[in-house]
């Protein structure tokens, strides 16, 4: 069998080439250094959201030795071309984490491992009955099926994976509790829910960087379009976190070893970033008293704050945020 060569090496110059790179190139090489250096006794994770909301969600979270997604409800090209510029081959990529079988979280996960076909797809037995009934894919879809089951850890290249319950109307809801290296560096991610349950704190009190949905805010959703079916369906305990309760909750349980919350699952009609955030904000510095938290930017007089806060985008990648463990 040939070797398939690195996709950076068409990048490279040849003997005879120019030696100035593309501003692709190079960037991609930049991007390679950086990783590179992580190294694992950096104990640091490398995180990027891929598309947030109803239209399709999707995340990447790894290390210099690769890494796995979380949902794939974007467009297949997309990831493979994101990641790729971002210095992440999909042979990296080790597997696809499964949150629950609504369209928007698993849309493009059969055409991604029909291609890439090392890739395995994690997700409850339950939840694969459900997407296999709920969706028109083909039933090889059970050949990269790698059963996982709540409150059970496994591990998935260097991370070790716990799934825990929450409360939606898909299918055998999960949320994933994920920590690497012997530091309890921990990252929690939780898409979609009604309600915060104590399963859902536990593992989030533990967290150093979260992952937490802020759907709507009330007033735009109770006075907006919607017909009262779908209002409700949002608004009940197996529906939608608005922003209230999101940030009631993280203000409640921060502590210095919080550094990241990233919102996610924003209504494109009953919210905006910025109302979702200010929401968080406005918790934070009535709750623990933070009145400096940062917004995920490289800007010099916020980057360095020990808390930082953003908003998911719903179509567009973010940067890839490496995250570390407080030290505090």
């Amino acid at each position: 069998m040939k070797r398939r060569p690195s996709f950076f090496n068409d990048l490279q110059p040849g003997l005879f080439d120019d030696i100035d790179l593309s501003e692709e190139a190079e960037r991609i090489a930049r991007r390679r250094r950086q990783v590179s250096r992580l190294g694992d006794g950096d104990n640091t994770m490398l995180f990027m959201g891929l598309g947030s909301g109803s239209s399709g969600n999707c995340s990447y979270l790894g290390d210099s030795d690769g890494g796995f997604l979380i949902d794939t409800g974007v467009d297949a090209g997309m990831v493979v071309d994101v990641l790729r510029r971002n210095a992440v081959d999909m042979a990296m990529v080790k597997g696809i984490l499964v949150t629950h079988d609504h369209t928007d979280h698993i849309r493009s996960i059969y055409s991604l491992v029909r291609e890439h076909r090392h890739i395995g797809i994690y997700c409850t037995p339950r939840c694969l009955q459900g997407i296999l009934r709920r969706h028109n894919v083909s039933r090889r879809f059970k050949d990269y099926h790698r059963p996982i089951y709540k409150e059970i850890p496994f591990t998935i290249g260097n991370f070790t994976v716990t799934a825990f319950d929450v409360s939606h109307d898909g299918t055998d809801n999960v949320g994933f509790f994920i920590e690497r290296g012997p530091s309890g560096h921990a990252f929690a991610i939780a898409t979609d829910l009604g309600v915060v349950t104590d399963r859902v704190e536990y593992y989030m009190r533990k967290a150093n960087h979260i992952v937490i949905e802020s759907n709507y805010d009330a007033d735009m959703l109770l006075h907006g379009t919607y017909p009262e079916y779908l209002k409700h369906r949002i608004m009940n305990v197996r529906g939608h976190l608005d922003n209230a309760d999101t940030a009631r909750f993280i203000a409640r349980i921060y502590t210095p070893q919080l550094a990241h919350v990233f919102l996610c699952h924003l209504s494109a009609d009953n919210n905006t970033p910025e109302i979702a955030v200010r929401t968080m904000l406005d918790a934070l510095r009535d709750g623990p008293g933070l009145t400096a938290v940062g917004d995920g930017s490289e800007r010099p007089e916020v980057r360095d704050l020990p808390l930082q806060v953003m908003a998911l985008p719903r179509f567009e990648p973010t940067p890839m945020f490496v995250l570390r463990k407080p030290e505090n």
